[in-house]
């Protein structure tokens, strides 16, 4: 028996099968919500974001289903994404940055993924993040 028919993260819609489809990534979102709004370390992230939670849940679960391969929701629902320009007006900082992907790592962690899928998504999370972090520091002149 081979493992032919399992996702391959990076092809296709792979990365989104391993986190469990969309009702999995939306768990995931959510949790990663939860805990930026419920943990001291990662409030200032929380802080930074619209007051419609719902929104930005959805926002995000839309960018990611596209990201991991899946469909590309956001575009279908908001237009199209430019993810620094999306977050320009925020000052994003290594702190920042270093918050955002270690409240990810605390949502995969709480929701029990094994390390395979940790080790794969949160240094591929890295690079958008840090286009985002860069885009930042040049407007701000940080």
């Amino acid at each position: 028996m081979t493992d032919s028919n399992l996702p391959v993260y990076g092809e296709r819609d792979g990365t989104l099968q391993k986190v469990g489809g969309l009702t999995g990534l939306q768990t995931l979102v959510e949790t990663f919500y939860r805990i930026m709004e419920n943990t001291a370390e990662f409030r200032p992230l929380f802080d930074m974001h619209p007051n419609n939670l719902e929104l930005t849940i959805d926002k995000l679960v839309s960018f990611l289903s596209g990201w991991m391969g899946g469909e590309k929701l956001f575009t279908q629902k908001y237009g199209p994404i430019s993810l620094p320009q999306a977050h320009a007006h925020l000052i994003i900082t290594e702190k920042e940055k270093a918050m955002w992907l270690n409240c990810m790592a605390a949502a995969l962690d709480e929701l029990g993924y094994p390390e395979d899928v940790k080790a794969y998504l949160l240094p591929k999370l890295e690079f958008p993040a840090e286009r985002i972090r860069q885009v930042s520091a040049a407007r701000h002149n940080a």
